[in-house]
């Protein structure tokens, strides 16, 4: 699968509502040759896993952000599940707590950044302080100094975008990467999603009322999302926004990009020193010499 055509990475402005949020009638052809590839995209990552948590010389973060019944739970739970938890934590960023309110935004971003070898998936993220503050006027409500919170929305959007580049930029040259995935979902489905997590008992946890408030604005946060995306693409923290009315097609693209992302780092396996092997040999003709007791 080509993934320059759900890449953004700055070179071209991304205009949402061009892009697809289903799997066309040719790839819905192809679905099961697709589920099959993401069987062994999945083996495929367990091995490439296993090479760069022995290389430990990069960190990984994959941002998956999207609108509400977008899919981001299960995508992590599907798509991730053959890789070692030793090496891999899904965080999930809820709403700032008071703590972490008496911080900058990035506060708790950083505290959560894997260590080299690791990798680590946020359902939401840092963008969740661009997008849900400015669609919810929410920037008066911070205590913050007036100098601060003396800029327009819009100002104030732009200087966190700038540091959100910045930000990632800092990262990409301390050995980090960071991978930007956008499931881009449409009404029509959402409101599907919505309906079953209502009508099914077990889905019932899912639905919050308050959901409703957010669909109302559905365009506001499709248009902020894109304008978000524009202002932070980069060569070296691209975003991917992959169609998300599929489920077994969004995974699949998911698998490909983890594929690509960790492929990229070219990880090899540690070279041990000659003095290793001949410890390594040692140690073996003492385990081979039980035999003989």
């Amino acid at each position: 699968m080509k993934l320059g055509q759900y890449r953004i990475d700055g070179k071209e402005k991304l205009v949402l509502e061009e892009r697809k949020t289903y799997a066309d009638k040719k790839t819905k052809e192809k679905k099961e040759d697709i589920l099959l590839a993401f069987k062994k995209n999945k083996e495929k990552l367990a091995l490439l896993q296993d090479r760069f948590y022995a290389d430990g010389k990069e960190g990984i973060v994959f941002v998956i952000q999207a609108i509400d019944a977008s899919g981001k739970d299960s995508l992590i739970r599907h798509a991730c599940d053959t890789l070692n938890p030793q090496g891999v934590t899904a965080y999930g960023f809820k709403a700032p707590t008071s703590e972490e309110l008496s911080h900058d935004y990035l506060w708790r971003i950083v505290k959560r950044l894997p260590e080299r070898g690791h990798i680590a998936i946020f359902n939401r993220s840092h963008y969740e302080d661009v997008v849900t503050v400015k669609v919810n006027e929410l920037k008066d409500k911070y205590a913050m100094a007036d100098r601060v919170l003396h800029d327009d929305m819009d100002t104030f959007f732009e200087k966190r975008c700038r540091q959100i580049r910045d930000f990632e930029e800092y990262l990409y040259e301390n050995s980090y990467r960071v991978v930007k995935v956008f499931l881009h979902v449409s009404k029509e489905e959402q409101k599907e999603r919505f309906l079953e997590r209502i009508d099914r008992e077990e889905k019932n946890w899912k639905f919050n009322a308050g959901d409703l408030a957010d669909r109302s604005r559905f365009n506001v946060f499709m248009k902020t999302y894109e304008d978000t995306i524009n202002r932070t693409a980069t060569k070296h923290s691209p975003w991917y926004v992959i169609p998300a009315d599929n489920k077994w097609f969004t995974r699949y693209l998911f698998t490909e990009i983890m594929i690509h992302t960790i492929e990229e780092c070219d990880s090899k396996y540690p070279v041990i020193t000659q003095q290793q092997r001949v410890e390594l040999a040692k140690c073996k003709e003492i385990l081979l010499a039980e035999d003989d007791e």
